[in-house]
């Protein structure tokens, strides 16, 4: 499973479109949906362009892994941090991934635990 938050981060790592699309197609179910507090998006082509706008929000920012997955069954939860690479995160939030029958990502419960005033 620590494999599907590698290629979760990558995804959003990914700031060209055409490969974003790719690991979307690769990794997330075709009707996958994603939710944290300030996006709902459904589908490959609504994920890539939330994850894309976050990179215009935040450029040079990149996700990192903050601590390990917590794990079971589908299921996985872990923090994650934003930030300039090679820094601390200035955001921190916690995600909680639902794969489908296949390990594809189906469904992403998004939190922001530390975000700047």
């Amino acid at each position: 499973m620590k494999d599907t938050v590698t290629a979760y981060l990558r995804t959003w790592n990914t700031t060209d479109a055409a490969a974003r699309t790719e690991l979307l197609t690769r990794h997330w179910a075709p009707e996958a949906s994603y939710t944290d507090p300030l996006a709902e998006a459904v589908g490959h082509d609504a994920i890539g362009a939330t994850i894309g706008a976050v990179h215009e929000q935040f450029p040079g920012f990149v996700f990192t892994p903050v601590g390990e997955p917590d794990t079971h069954h589908r299921q996985i939860r872990f923090q994650w941090g934003l930030g300039p690479e090679g820094s601390e995160p200035v955001i921190i939030g916690f995600d909680v991934l639902v794969t489908d029958d296949q390990g594809r990502i189906a469904t992403v419960l998004g939190f922001l635990d530390k975000v700047p005033g």
